[in-house]
């Protein structure tokens, strides 16, 4: 199957939408100020992108009260998010969790309820796994004892500080099953980490009353890592754009020795490395999320190709801003710390590249070290 990459009409005008929104409301000064316990900026931000521009429901089709739109529309909205490095919970609840709730049959039930609140923007949901879990890794499921309620820990989930629900796996004997938890009915801890603006927590449940949603967890589980971790790639690409237009732009005035230091040829050289690696990494998050709006078969692969590489590229493109920014951009007015937090803590999320290289050498059937030695 033929892939078009370019970008349609749709996706440039959510782009452009959603790009002069985080240009008025999302400076990087109020995003700074969550490391110092100021979260003030984020519920107003969030019901802006979800309710007043109903972007929360992008992937929930149509006939389920949602835009009916694909994850290219969504990626649209990432790379913007990414280039803000904003701190709303768009990947974790209206990509992941949205995902994982899609494969309930159910039209008139709890997951039809939440799903309409999550497309108006009045719910927000968040999976509770670690944010690292990867689309094949081990899905622990918490136990549910003889009155439905279920118990357990689960540490460093992302999104669960703005969610008013969680989804759950809960362990049952034909398999995990995919339940919901009223967020009151837990005990949310959070936790100090390396990106505030997307801040981790602990999750306790101790006999919270759960309803199960999807009997056949696990598969949906998978499907919403699979998805969260094309369109992560999405955000990855906006974070390494604006690193390389920042420092483009700073390198084109700067001056040193009576020169703009962005004539000095060891520096051209370098830019152009830079710019070659995120354009590439640019056209393999397209490829990701083209592949997955056509259901593509070849869209595992392209996931992790495409998260394996744009992970790495997004750290080192954050890292090069700081260096060619000189003195100022190891400074904590400078923004460039807040893009490098970002990228390294995207870069173990939903599966570190290692994760994903072995997982795309199993998935063509390149050989191991030791069946190619």
């Amino acid at each position: 199957m033929s892939l078009d990459l370019l970008p349609s009409d749709v996706e440039t005008d959510l782009r452009a939408v959603v790009g002069q929104l985080l240009a008025d409301r999302c400076q990087a000064a109020a995003i700074a100020a969550a490391y110092d316990g100021d979260r003030s900026v984020v519920a107003p931000l969030w019901t802006a992108l979800a309710a007043e521009l109903g972007l929360a429901g992008l992937l929930i089709p149509d006939e389920r009260g949602g835009a009916g739109a694909t994850a290219r529309e969504a990626a649209a909205v990432l790379e913007e998010l990414g280039r803000a490095v904003a701190p709303v919970p768009y990947l974790t609840s209206a990509v992941i969790a949205t995902t994982a709730l899609l494969d309930s049959a159910d039209s008139t039930g709890p997951a039809a309820e939440l799903l309409a609140g999550l497309a108006t923007g009045e719910r927000t949901a968040a999976l509770l796994l670690p944010l690292s879990t990867g689309p094949d890794d081990p899905l622990p499921a918490l136990s549910r004892d003889g009155g439905g309620r279920v118990s357990g820990l689960v540490t460093s989930a992302a999104g669960a500080l703005e969610a008013d629900t969680f989804l759950v796996l809960v362990a049952a004997d034909e398999g995990p099953a995919l339940g919901v938890v009223a967020a009151a009915d837990a005990t949310v801890l959070p936790v100090a980490s390396l990106d505030m603006s997307r801040q981790l927590a602990d999750v306790t449940l101790d006999g919270a009353p759960v309803t199960i949603v999807v009997e056949a967890g696990e598969p949906a589980v998978r499907r919403a890592l699979l998805v969260g971790a094309a369109l992560l790639a999405s955000e990855q690409v906006g974070l390494a754009r604006w690193c390389l237009e920042e420092t483009l732009a700073y390198l084109k005035v700067r001056t040193q020795f009576g020169r703009v230091v962005g004539g000095f040829q060891a520096l051209k050289h370098r830019f152009a490395d830079l710019y070659a690696q995120v354009e590439s990494a640019s056209a393999a998050a397209a490829y990701a999320v083209a592949a997955l709006a056509a259901d593509d078969p070849d869209v595992a692969v392209a996931v992790s190709v495409a998260q394996s590489y744009c992970s790495e590229v997004a750290v080192h493109a954050a890292e090069e801003a700081i260096q060619l920014h000189g003195g100022i951009g190891m400074t904590w007015e400078h923004p460039a710390h807040l893009y490098l937090k970002r990228a390294k803590a995207d870069q173990i999320a939903l599966g570190t590249p290692g994760v994903h290289r072995a997982r795309l050498a199993a998935l063509v059937d390149l050989p191991g070290p030791a069946a190619a030695g």
